[in-house]
């Protein structure tokens, strides 16, 4: 009897076992599906996320190519309104993206950059607006050395609008060397002074009791120099243009290539009037201002000069603008030597002009005050009055040398 009674004990524990591995069998299945489909959706997520990274990062290069595209155009001076860059499907290297961009607008209102990205089923959109910049974006502007004369005053205006009064200019160097700003005492900055990218404004500005109402700091990006080209469209002289002693009349018939600008003085100063409307000359050599001879830019007239050479001006010589509104832009000079040049620049009374020479030593010695701006190698004040910045200089045009089109406003998707 107690035989049969283990026998039947046996049998009820070897028959609840079987349930029990079965739902440990369904638990087991259970997780590892649950475990599977975790693992499978992380899958999905992570290959969509990769998508999206990706097609934002086609969308992203197709922006900066048409931007890249959008100022070789403008450097070559090949800009045209009825035919603005686009491109469809271009594919991403070592990817299976594409981008696509098309630009709309016009350079009174802006241009607008818009670029899809694609990769796989994801697409991102991303556009942005963009504003022309030209050259004289600051009073002045240095790759290495700025020295400004001990009481010197920096401060704006605005030729084509008498009746702005924000007179905020910034003075900056791109050098990050120490003591590359010399501030005389004296000096005042109605603005801000920037030193080059990385530098540190306590060594790079030797502060000598300067009084600076903005800030100073290091430019988070280095600002583009670029090369001026001399015009394609001025013809060659074959000759210099020299005065000796007389006056030399120059109008908008005489532009052109020529060897080089000779004044001397006989008795008499050799002058060099610029009359007529906008003159531009290209000088393959030096222009050379001999003791008190002058270029004098009449009313209503303009000069542009393109030299490869050194500009040289004797004691009491002078380059003087006629100009009652103080338009910097009456005078233009650009340095297109491929080498160093060095400008020694003298005006009598007051200078009125811009200079733009980022591989040339520029010098500047006036009877007055100085309106315009500078952008050079080194520059130095030697004499003169106060440096007024012209703010007309930051409305430019389409076919203004220099130019540039920069981002203004960035966003994800349409504008």
């Amino acid at each position: 009897m107690g035989y049969i009674m283990k026998k039947l004990l046996q049998s009820k524990r070897q028959g609840s076992a079987v349930p029990l591995a079965v739902v440990s069998i369904i638990i087991l299945l259970a997780m590892g599906v649950g475990l599977l489909s975790l693992g499978f959706n992380s899958r999905i997520l992570s290959i969509r996320n990769s998508s999206d990274i990706t097609a934002r990062c086609a969308a992203d290069t197709g922006l900066t190519i048409a931007l890249f595209e959008m100022n070789e155009i403008l450097k070559a001076k090949l800009w045209n309104n009825g035919t603005l860059p686009t491109a469809t499907d271009v594919s991403l290297p070592y990817c299976d993206a594409v981008y696509s961009y098309k630009v709309t607008g016009d350079h009174l209102g802006g241009y607008v950059i818009t670029s899809v990205g694609k990769s796989g089923q994801a697409q991102r959109t991303v556009s942005a607006t963009t504003v022309l910049k030209g050259l004289f974006d600051d009073a002045i502007l240095t790759k290495a050395d700025l020295i400004l004369k001990s009481g010197t005053y920096i401060d704006a205006y605005n030729s084509l609008d008498p009746l702005d009064t924000d007179t905020y200019a910034d003075i900056a160097t791109q050098s990050i060397l120490d003591s590359s700003v010399t501030l005389n005492s004296g000096v005042v900055v109605n603005g801000d002074v920037r030193v080059g990218r990385g530098g540190n404004p306590d060594t790079v500005i030797k502060d000598l009791g300067a009084d600076i109402s903005g800030a100073t700091y290091a430019s988070p990006v280095t600002q583009p120099l670029p090369e001026i080209t001399v015009p394609t469209t001025l013809s060659d002289k074959g000759t210099d243009i020299s005065a000796k002693g007389d006056t030399v009349t120059i109008t908008p018939a005489d532009n052109g290539t020529y060897t080089e600008i000779s004044l001397k003085s006989t008795g008499a100063p050799g002058i060099l009037e610029i009359s007529g409307g906008d003159v531009v000359l290209h000088l393959t050599g030096v222009i050379d201002l001999g003791n008190s001879c002058e270029i004098v830019i009449k009313t209503g007239s303009s000069l542009t000069i393109y030299t490869d050479g050194d500009i040289q001006c004797d004691n009491g010589s002078t380059i003087n603008v006629e100009n009652p509104s103080k338009a910097a832009d009456t005078l233009k000079i650009y340095a297109t030597g491929e080498g160093e040049q060095f400008f020694d620049l003298k005006a009598k009374t007051e200078w009125v002009g811009v200079v733009y020479a980022p591989n040339a030593d520029v010098d500047l010695y006036a009877g007055g005050d100085i309106y315009g701006a500078v952008v050079s190698n080194n520059f130095e004040l030697k004499s003169g009055g106060n440096f007024h910045y012209d703010k007309a200089l930051k409305k430019v045009d389409i076919d203004d040398e220099g130019i540039r089109l920069v981002v203004d406003r960035w966003s994800e998707g349409k504008l």
